[in-house]
């Protein structure tokens, strides 16, 4: 991964340049401290990603920071859900020693999203590095090298919903913490069709919590 592809893909994601946000190239290669042609080859690959997009209704080709949208979250959501419902079958095809020391760690990740959400003034961060961590941990125990390097490419850009509006999903914690349970169970019992069944309806009532909240508070970035 190139260093101002590494870079600016870590600005997108964090919201440090906003959904919406005019990507002038000459300004982006001055902010990371590189030449034009090592900017110009990072823009290129994260408009073939989806993190940046043509605006639309403009004469010439204006790149902006992907908005954050309903139809987008949607979509984003669904297809990370195939990719780590893909992961969750095959880990559930391990050899029994490897899914009992992934069970272990999956349900030490779970209690953790669980405690964070119950503490006395959750942190949106916590919960977000919590919830983060217990689905990389499936995926990095069940997927094989294609289906790690398609879902690094993909998941950051479900991140950037979940990073903005995640204060206003902590409620939805107990739900999240009840869907994974279903997905640990599965694994360990070795079952991988149920345990792909059981990612894909965590992700898709994921999809359909994140959208009530979109709809309450609206689309970032859209033109």
């Amino acid at each position: 991964m190139g260093r101002a592809y590494a870079q600016l893909r870590e600005l997108i994601v964090r919201g440090r340049l906003a959904p919406g946000t005019r990507i002038v190239e000459s300004d982006i290669a001055a902010r990371l401290g590189v030449s034009r042609t090592p900017t110009r080859s990072a823009l290129h690959r994260l408009q073939q990603e989806g993190y940046i997009v043509a605006a639309e209704g403009t004469r010439e080709q204006r790149l902006v920071v992907a908005p954050l949208t309903q139809d987008d979250a949607r979509e984003l959501f669904h297809i990370v859900g195939q990719l780590e419902a893909l992961a969750a079958r095959q880990a559930a095809e391990l050899p029994a020693p490897a899914r009992t020391a992934l069970v272990r760690t999956l349900r030490r990740l779970n209690g953790e999203l669980a405690d964070a959400a119950h503490g006395e003034r959750p942190d949106p961060m916590r919960l977000f590095d919590s919830d983060t961590a217990f689905h990389h941990a499936y995926v990095e125990g069940g997927g094989g090298p294609r289906l790690l390097a398609l879902h690094d490419a993909i998941k950051p850009q479900s991140e950037r919903y979940v990073r903005l509006y995640i204060s206003s999903l902590v409620d939805e914690i107990d739900t999240s913490v009840a869907e994974h349970d279903a997905i640990i169970r599965h694994i360990e019992a070795g079952e991988p069709q149920a345990a792909h069944a059981a990612v894909d309806t965590n992700w898709r009532n994921a999809a359909g919590r994140l959208g009530r909240v979109i709809e309450a508070l609206g689309e970032r970035g859209s033109w």
